[in-house]
């Protein structure tokens, strides 16, 4: 079957927005007016397409007198004046024969037309034996100049919109599951250029598809960034989506083949809702045990795996034309407070930033990803600025997300990057608590940022951006800089306004088949597999299925998922529930245990304190039960800090169904563990308890 091609081309709750449109509407009329121009996405200078496997699929664009754009799909003819090269079906979709030559693929809508060259040569450099390629060669012409005459045609109104990104997670307290009228509307009167989605409005495959649709025909001339946090392990919003492994379970693995496959599956996903942004990867290099809010988010403490690791999904997702998005520039590993909650800060200088934070940024950079995350973290050897909190008027470094000191002086000039900038969310208490909500867009924008992710206010925000354009505190052309880029990635990435409304029917039915398919299913068990470690074992694993052994599993978060993976391998297992320690009638229940399996889970340093409910439970079934004691990290594989005496420990790193599939197997030796540790776990004095790459089998 044919794929489908080009798809349809929030915390805060925004009932209280206050419709004010800023521009009258002319969506419409626009609309019906018929094209000036037609040409090929693939003659704008922006977009780069390849062969794969002898085909490629062409795009045609509609141009209109005001410089916007939409993909063509009526009445369209195609032709090949050189079939012997290659063909050119009703679609658009070229096919290469295979012998050497020259084709012109022509289209036309009956008035307009365009053409674009292939060629079918032998690989330059190669003399014996000389592999043969397919390749486009563009037509040159002012024409082309898609993204430029667009941004001479829009109002600053519209050149603004393009850079704000709001949530609709609620309205009236309410999920926001379908379009609304009122959302409609806003996406309209603010010239929205996109809309981040919550788990709370992707609840099921068809619902999701439909809301993604809607979104895209609400939008007034140019195709939608829809983006979502879909990373994989502990973030992880679509509810009928594959529940991949998150990173540092793909950091146990060692694997970039597996990694790359997750991102392909997440991607492919994503694509068939519509859903053509991904906020992911994380490259943090979490090399801190106590950061709250990275942890298991995180490749691992290495910056080389969390570089080649990062790649690797990255490719993989944007195979699928969803663009990627690395976070949280310059970095949010080394951190022990949650931005979130507060401003964490990173002491470190530039050197040691070079060598761990930034090199898997770099890299990424150089692999050619979309776009780039800021965080809300301060770095005072890059940028010592400070500013005055509005929370407290206390003196406070100012945030990456804010600095141009780290957003153009690093990343573009000394970094060179050159594709789109995201802030992260702007409701974040890190910026909330200390900055306006209008204050910091103005901030984030004149440090170097593209598009306002979350801003608090929307119409606020909006008109704050406008005057400060009007009063030339920030230049147009520094807007102009920011759409250029926005557009340019939709371009890329085929998100364009469709001329005609998509088959509804065919693309759900695109959606069922792909998103939790077997195929997606079958790589989520496999890294899960790979991913757990056996971190210690005193001869206790792996366990012996005999009916006769009594098992008991112990524990409370997530315990009942453990406890059913564990029972489907070993009939004989009991579950205790318990939130701290064990009463009498719970102990009596262990009496005649076999093994016990406690499952922990926690995300903070706090969670490890020996003074924690839950490991003073752990502590009393290794000081008081007479029974071999073997301890799962749910999702932190920190958690053996608090019990080192512990039998034996695996570390599982999320709490999907396969990896607690894949602990259950593990245990009672169904597969033969080959996770290695991406973090050093620490021990007292300094010296770790166990180090980075560290993992048992039983062979």
């Amino acid at each position: 079957m044919k794929r489908l091609r080009n798809r349809y081309g929030m915390t805060a709750i925004i009932a209280a927005l206050v419709i004010s449109p800023l521009t009258p509407q002319t969506a419409s009329a626009n609309s019906e007016k018929e094209p000036d121009d037609l040409v090929l996405l693939e003659n704008v200078p922006q977009v780069e397409a390849e062969f794969e496997n002898d085909e490629l699929d062409l795009t045609a664009l509609n141009l209109y007198e005001d410089g916007h754009f939409t993909e063509a799909d009526k009445d369209l003819s195609w032709s090949s004046s050189n079939k012997n090269v290659a063909s050119v079906d009703e679609e658009g979709t070229v096919t290469l024969t295979g012998k050497n030559g020259r084709t012109f693929i022509s289209v036309s809508d009956g008035t307009n037309k365009d053409r674009i060259a292939v060629d079918h040569k032998p690989v330059k450099g190669e003399k014996r034996k000389p592999n043969f390629e397919g390749k486009l060669v563009k037509q040159k012409g002012d024409h082309y100049q898609v993204v430029d005459h667009a941004i001479e045609g829009m109002s600053v109104e519209e050149k603004v919109g393009q850079m704000l990104m709001p949530d609709f997670r609620n309205w009236d307290g309410e999920n926001v599951t379908e379009m609304l009228p009122e959302i409609e509307q806003t996406v309209k009167d603010y010239h929205l250029g996109g809309v981040i989605l919550f788990r709370e409005n992707v609840v099921t495959t068809a619902q999701t598809a439909e809301l993604v649709a809607d979104y895209q025909e609400a939008s007034e001339k140019y195709g939608l960034l829809m983006t979502i946090d879909q990373e994989g392990g502990i973030v992880t919003r679509l509810q009928s989506g594959t529940d991949m492994p998150g990173n540092m379970a793909l950091g146990a693995t060692r694997s970039t083949d597996i990694t790359e496959d997750v991102g392909q599956a997440i991607g492919s996903e994503l694509e068939s809702l519509g859903i053509n942004m991904n906020l992911a990867p994380v490259l943090d290099v979490n090399n801190n045990p106590d950061n709250p809010v990275i942890g298991t988010r995180s490749f691992g403490e290495d910056p080389d795996l969390v570089a080649d690791l990062g790649i690797a999904y990255t490719k993989g997702l944007q195979s699928t034309g969803v663009a990627a998005t690395a976070k949280h520039f310059p970095g949010h590993g080394d951190t022990a407070v949650d931005s979130h909650l507060g401003l964490p800060e990173v002491p470190h200088d530039k050197e040691r930033l070079l060598d761990v934070e930034l090199h898997p940024f770099q890299q990424a950079m150089e692999a050619d990803i979309d776009a780039i995350m800021t965080a809300h973290v301060t770095f005072p050897k890059i940028d010592d600025t400070k500013v005055t909190s509005q929370k407290d008027g206390t003196e406070i470094s100012l945030p990456a997300t804010l600095s141009p000191k780290v957003l153009t002086g690093l990343m573009r000039e000394e970094m060179g990057y050159e594709g789109l900038i995201i802030t992260d969310a702007l409701n974040m208490k890190a910026i909330a608590d200390h900055f306006g909500s209008v204050d910091a867009v103005i901030r984030s924008v004149k440090a170097g940022t593209d598009i306002v992710l979350m801003p608090v206010g929307l119409e606020e925000v909006a008109e704050g951006l406008l005057e400060a354009v009007e009063t030339e505190e920030i230049s147009e052309e520094r807007i102009e800089d920011s759409v250029e880029r926005i557009l340019t990635l939709k371009l890329k990435r085929g998100i364009i306004k469709a001329e005609s409304a998509p088959d509804m029917d065919e693309i759900i039915a695109n959606a069922e088949e792909t998103v939790g398919s077997d195929a997606h299913k079958a790589v989520e068990t496999e890294a899960s597999n790979q991913s757990i470690t056996l971190v210690k074992n005193d001869d206790v694993l792996p366990l012996n299925a005999d009916a006769n052994e009594k098992v008991v599993v112990v524990g409370n978060t997530f315990i009942d998922s453990l406890y059913e993976s564990i029972t489907s391998q070993h009939e004989n297992t009991e579950l205790v529930k318990a939130t701290g320690p064990l009463n009498d009638e719970q102990l009596a229940q262990l009496d005649d245990a076999d093994k016990i399996i406690v499952g922990t889970y926690t995300f903070n340093v706090a969670g490890r304190a020996d003074s924690h409910p839950q490991m003073q439970l752990v502590h009393q079934l290794v000081d008081e039960v007479d029974t071999p004691v073997i301890g799962v990290g749910i999702r932190n594989p920190y958690d053996v800090m608090a019990f080192p005496e512990v039998d034996g420990y695996l570390a599982q790193y999320g709490f999907n169904e396969s990896s607690f599939d894949a602990t259950a197997a593990a245990l009672f030796g169904e597969i033969n563990p080959s996770g290695a540790l991406p973090v050093t776990i620490p021990g007292e004095n300094g010296e770790p308890l166990y180090e980075f790459g560290h993992g048992l089998s039983y062979e």
